[in-house]
């Protein structure tokens, strides 16, 4: 019997004055842990980010789209596939296709009620069912199920209307916390006109921006064993791809009025086979203020409390590698932690899975 097989990554990452992720006041997102504010960046927000960044890493056709126009996805497979149909007459069969497969569509337009997760696969399944006059509604529905793209996989679908339609992620990601306290600051602004009269002094535009800076701890983990389920050899590739847009993304919110894109400081990775482990415990008390700043003595807390709790549960991981000051900090306290270049390091856990899989087939 296969083991459970996990990969768990985690980022101290500097951020400096910025608005990444937005609540519905356009403050940047808060959370209260260990009884004090601290910043946060939502989990969507990264994965969006990330999906994004996905299309550089993955085929095209490896990949699939989120989206109530899904009508409009089926209709161009429909007329690719039949260059003498007119787009009317595939639009309907794209709608009669959907709706085979179990999917409820208000009319072309809208689509969906809500957003469905659909692979580039099953799209040309489904044009190819109707092209050929399929009756049989559960040959859509299966067509529908098959075939999921590696991002449905990794971050899941879930059909409210239909239940067996869904898929469970492989693929968790944490809100992002800073490791201490945070209080949001306020930049007034102005803006001139450029085309405004000589005797006019005054501003075309005033306002003010919400933000804050941070130092952030982040973490995500991969459930590396259902993913090689769905993409067998691939699913070593396809984690390194997923580490490796954690790593270098960051949200897009306000990025051009703060120039904040930062790359982190500490990487630290494991492999393990019992569960995966958040090691936010590290920073439920706040690292406290201070003229040499938080990243230094976020890697010592985050350092301590691994060793302490590792020490506690007996409960190491197999493997684990990183990158960052944190990496020394973890050896001084007896957890052997390879440090490698951010490049060797996604190296060295491709080859560490792909080694980890074919032992245990």
């Amino acid at each position: 019997m296969n083991k459970n097989l996990y990969v768990d990554i985690h980022v101290l990452q500097n951020v400096p004055p910025s608005c990444v992720n937005r609540d519905d006041t356009g403050s940047p997102k808060m959370a209260v842990y260990g009884g004090t504010p601290r910043a946060r960046v939502s989990s969507q927000a990264w994965k969006r980010v990330i999906r994004e960044d996905f299309k550089r890493l993955f085929p095209e056709g490896e990949l699939g789209k989120r989206t109530k126009h899904i009508v409009e996805l089926v209709k161009n497979a429909v007329l690719q596939e039949r260059t003498d149909l007119s787009p009317e007459k595939a639009e309907k069969l794209a709608i009669t296709a959907l709706t085979n497969a179990g999917l409820k569509i208000k009319d072309a337009e809208k689509g969906t009620d809500a957003l469905f997760f659909i692979s580039a696969s099953q799209v040309q399944a489904l044009a190819r069912l109707v092209i050929d006059d399929e009756k049989d509604k559960k040959a859509y529905k299966e067509a529908l199920k098959e075939n999921p793209s590696v991002d449905m996989i990794m971050f899941g679908r879930m059909a409210a209307s239909d239940p067996s339609l869904n898929y469970d992620a492989t693929v968790q990601v944490a809100h992002s916390i800073s490791t201490h306290i945070v209080h949001n600051e306020y930049d007034y602004f102005t803006a001139v006109d450029d085309c405004s009269r000589d005797d006019n002094a005054g501003a075309g535009h005033l306002g003010t921006v919400e933000f804050n800076s941070a130092v952030l701890y982040r973490y995500a983990t991969v459930n590396v064993r259902e993913l090689a389920n769905f993409t067998g050899e691939k699913a070593a590739r396809a984690t390194r791809n997923f580490v490796e847009s954690f790593v270098y993304t960051m949200p897009t919110g306000k990025e051009n009025t703060f120039a904040n894109r930062t790359l982190p400081s500490d990487i630290y990775i494991t492999l393990r086979q019992d569960q995966p482990v958040n090691l936010c415990g590290a920073f439920e008390k706040a690292v406290p203020a201070g003229t040499e700043g938080y990243i230094d003595a976020s890697e010592k807390a985050f350092a301590k409390y691994t060793k302490d709790l590792y020490r506690q549960y007996g409960n190491a991981p197999v493997l684990s590698f990183g990158s960052g000051k944190s990496m020394e900090l973890l050896n001084e306290e007896g957890l052997d932690v390879p440090a490698y270049s951010v490049p060797d390091l996604l190296d060295a856990l491709e080859n560490a899975l792909v080694k980890k899989l074919e032992d245990e087939k």
